[in-house]
């Protein structure tokens, strides 16, 4: 015997039961087997995906929450023109070097900007920096050498 030499059983298929036509149907009275009460009692109701009963869904709440970190946030560290006075006269500063000297932790992903607060009083020569405007012109009036960092416009800086 295989499957497609069975014969139909004549009245093997029942017929659906009418939901909500009354006890005679055959299934319940007056709940029509949804159960009490309730949102999903009522006739058309529409649960979309993510619903959370009126609270805030989680998809939403996402962002708000204390470890979320936007993929697209920048990281990028500032440090005051003063603060390279710890240099020695004509040496070469780096992101690099400003983590051997402790100055930052750690090198950031998109680099460090040097603000133009204070003064610099010494001629050095930096590489792999974004400026700010007045950090860029006070660099210039100290007679220090900047080079930008790869991949960066000199006109962006």
């Amino acid at each position: 015997m295989e499957l497609n030499n069975l014969i139909k059983l004549r009245g093997y298929k029942k017929p659906a039961k009418r939901v909500g036509r009354g006890g005679g149907s055959g299934k319940g009275w007056h709940t029509s087997g949804r159960g009490q009460k309730g949102q999903k009692a009522r006739v058309g109701y529409n649960i979309p995906i993510g619903f959370e009963g009126g609270q805030v869904p989680l998809h939403k709440r996402f962002p708000i929450l204390t470890r979320f970190k936007s993929k697209r946030g920048k990281q990028i560290f500032t440090i005051n023109l003063s603060v390279l006075n710890r240099f020695d006269e004509g040496q070469e500063v780096s992101p690099q070097t400003l983590v051997e000297k402790r100055l930052l932790r750690k090198l950031p992903r998109n680099g460090v900007k040097i603000l133009g607060s204070g003064e610099l009083k010494k001629k050095l020569t930096l590489k792999g920096f974004l400026l700010s405007a007045s950090a860029k012109e006070k660099l210039e009036k100290s007679g220090s050498t900047f080079a930008p960092r790869e991949g960066d416009n000199v006109q962006d800086l």
